[in-house]
This record gives structure tokens, sequence and C-alpha cells, in this order.
């Protein structure tokens, strides 16, 4: 079958049905990485709480996890590409499954609810999370009629190498139908103390190189591995789901952002209208 019109081959969308993800290899080009770097490199002393412009120091739920970037789209156009990125952007919004395929005045196909950048060195790690046990809307995997309809599709980049001892990300594949709990979450679940995916059965690491991105839907069993080398870890996470939903944080796009963004991006980026009332 000829596939080039669609937006995921027909092994795409056998996998992510299968395992809840799929590796979409060389998303990002040498010199998208390199730029991305070289954003992060002016942003990578922030500390927790504080600003640098828009972008935001965030740690979720202690320092063990590394620094998050947030709301790194506003850190330069290196990272407002990734927005609506060809390389995935078309593939998001068929695993999304919105309302409607067409930009216009008043709603697009997705919406992202936060977008960041971690940062990990030696030692650091996130915990398992999430999981299809608990039918969360929000981060929902659901397949009606011959099309998919998922709450929140993540596309996580690799802006660093990631191999064997560099904290790569953990999935636990097909667990984005899981209808049972891990019996190991609770030991391995993201926590006030260090905790990280190694050990866990049936958990595997996502390998990648600079530049492949890893698209999963956030119903997935996740977290990483603990980084045992040495240097850091980086990647950039999007989240997109239906144009309906609302941001994570109390995070806002900037009005210098919206005026820059093409109109899809600022579609993407802010779908909100202003509220109506009565004059």
């Amino acid at each position: 079958m000829n596939n080039d019109s669609k937006p995921c081959s027909d092994m795409e969308l056998y996998l992510f049905d299968l395992n809840g993800f799929v590796v979409l290899r060389g998303a990002l080009s040498e010199a998208e990485v390199q730029a991305c770097n070289h954003a992060i490199d002016g942003l990578q002393s922030l500390k927790d709480g504080e600003w640098h412009g828009h972008v935001h120091g965030h740690v979720f739920t202690g320092a063990h996890e590394g620094l998050n970037l947030q709301q790194v789209y506003e850190a330069g156009e290196a990272f407002e590409v990734l927005i609506d990125h060809p390389s995935w952007i078309d593939k998001v919004i068929h695993f999304i499954g919105s309302d409607t395929g067409n930009f216009d005045s008043h709603h697009g196909p997705c919406f992202i609810d936060e977008n960041f950048v971690s940062i990990r060195g030696p030692g650091e790690a996130i915990g398992l999370h999430s999981g299809g046990q608990d039918r969360v809307t929000r981060c929902q995997f659901r397949y009606h009629d011959g099309k998919f309809h998922c709450g929140q599709i993540n596309i996580l980049v690799a802006l660093t190498d990631i191999g064997p001892g560099d904290g790569a990300t953990m999935v636990i594949p097909g667990s984005h139908k899981s209808n049972v709990m891990h019996p190991q979450f609770d030991a391995a679940s993201m926590a006030a103390v260090a905790t990280s995916v190694d050990g866990v059965e049936g958990a595997i690491e996502v390998h990648m190189c600079a530049g492949d991105a890893l698209l999963f839907v956030d119903a997935i069993m996740h977290g990483s591995a603990k980084r045992t080398n040495p240097g850091q870890r980086r990647i950039s996470v999007y989240r997109y789901g239906p144009s309906w939903g609302f941001f994570r944080h109390n995070y806002r796009p900037s009005k210098a952002l919206l005026e820059r963004l093409t109109p899809r991006q600022r579609q993407i980026v802010m779908p909100h209208k202003p509220p109506q009332s009565p004059s």
C-alpha cells in the first residue's frame, strides 16, 4: 500500500496501537539540534522558581529529577519551530483524533498544554508514572470506529545521544491498555525521594541519537533510568492534546511570542478565545 499521502505508515499505526509509542529517527536535523542546545546553554543555570524572560526554572517533585525549563517555546526560534514541526505534527493530529482537521478562526486540531526542556546529570532520574489502569481522561488511549482518540500525545526529542548509562526514558510497552496496576509501581513511582524505573519488570530503555523523537501516548507507564554517565541528558517534551484542552500549569504564552508565530502555530499554542460577556 502506498503511504505517501498518509501521516503515518501502516507499521507506525500498528506499533503505536500495540505498544503505545513509536520512535521517529532523525526527526530533527543536526543544525536544529545544535540550535536547541545553544539556547539551552544560556538557560541551564536557572534555579527552581527563577525566570529568564518567559522561560521558568522548575522541578517536579525534587531536585533529584533534574531541572525543567518550562515554556521553552519562549526561548527563541529553535524551539518555536518544534511547535508544528513537520516530522511529527501530522502524526500527532492523527493520534489525537481531533474533531476538526482544519485551521480556522475558531479552532485548531491540537493544543500544547505543556512544553519544557529537561536537563539531568549523574544520579538523576524520574520515577514511574501514568499507566492505563486509571483511565485518566486527559491521558487516555482510545480507538473507536477506525480512529484514534488520544487525550495526550507527547513528543520527546533527544537533544543529546541517549544510550546505556545516559538516563534513558523507560516505557512499559502495552501499559497504555493495562487494567491492572503494576505490582512494582509504588516502589518505583515519582516521589519526593529519588526513584527511577531501573529494575522494573517489563520496562525497557528507549535509546535515541540526538535528533530522534519518541512519540507516545501519555497513558503509557513511563519514567527514566538513573543517569550513571558523566555529562548531561537533554530532552525537550511538547505535550499535545485536543484544542479544547487547557494548560497543565499556570503558564500562558507571552504576547510577544503570539505576535511572532505563524497563524497555525498561534492556534496550537493558544486556541482559546477571550471570554464573552454582555456589554
